[in-house]
């Protein structure tokens, strides 16, 4: 039962009003695209021909985010997802994630969404792998994540698109069950920077470059469907 429920969750993503605050970081990051390498928009641009293709189909768009431990970038690249989809407006998508092991959704960056405005709240914080409700957009439904194997409930188990953000678990990870789609998307990790005083600004920064390309990738979508 709550495996059926946390999958709904995340599909009730869709025509959202955004915070006020999350918009206006969203249009941020728009300013932003000009940032991004050419040759890596060019790639992005295969994620979001697999989108649009699953949309035309009239299918619901299922996106896993994968890195090593399901900790920063997994989390990072699957909430941008969920909120690119409110921004543009895009048919329904169902946005996860997850690892080749689980540990927890590092505080780190559950502070960096936060700082930006995002509601991250749990009850649970003292256990090893809480599970966090989410908000970014008003009356909206709260949003699950948690900590998992990529195989793991609520995510799915076929017709699904893998995003990898990392090169271990690219390389870890040679084949993925159920996996229609593969896109490698790497991206440094920040925890580099833990317990440094360039922690915050290291995490408020991979935060920024992981939503500017997703952002990228949905706006193309948006331009077809």
């Amino acid at each position: 039962m709550i495996q059926t429920y946390l999958y709904l969750e995340q599909l009730l993503m869709s025509q959202a009003i955004l915070k006020k605050e999350i918009k206006e970081f969203c249009e941020l990051l728009e300013l932003q695209f000009s940032l991004i390498p050419e040759e890596r928009k060019a790639h992005l641009r295969k994620l979001s021909d697999y989108i649009a293709t699953t949309i035309k189909k009239e299918a619901t768009p299922q996106l896993i985010v994968i890195c090593t431990h399901n900790s920063r970038r997994s989390h990072m690249g699957q909430l941008w997802l969920a909120v690119g989809a409110d921004y543009y407006e895009l048919p329904t998508m169902a946005t996860f994630s997850g690892g080749t092991e689980a540990t927890a959704f590092n505080p780190r960056a559950v502070q960096a969404f936060q700082r930006i405005g995002f509601d991250i709240r749990s009850k649970d914080t003292d256990i090893s792998n809480p599970i966090y409700a989410i908000q970014w957009a008003i009356a909206q439904p709260k949003y699950i994540a948690f900590s998992k194997k990529y195989d793991t409930a609520p995510n799915p188990t076929e017709k699904f698109g893998a995003i990898m953000v990392c090169t271990s678990a690219d390389e870890g990870c040679p084949v993925i069950t159920g996996c229609e789609f593969r896109f490698s998307l790497p991206f440094e990790d920040p925890k580099a920077f833990d317990d440094t005083e360039l922690e915050a600004t290291k995490y408020d920064e991979r935060c920024r470059q992981i939503g500017r390309e997703i952002l990228y990738a949905l706006s193309k979508v948006a331009e077809v469907v």
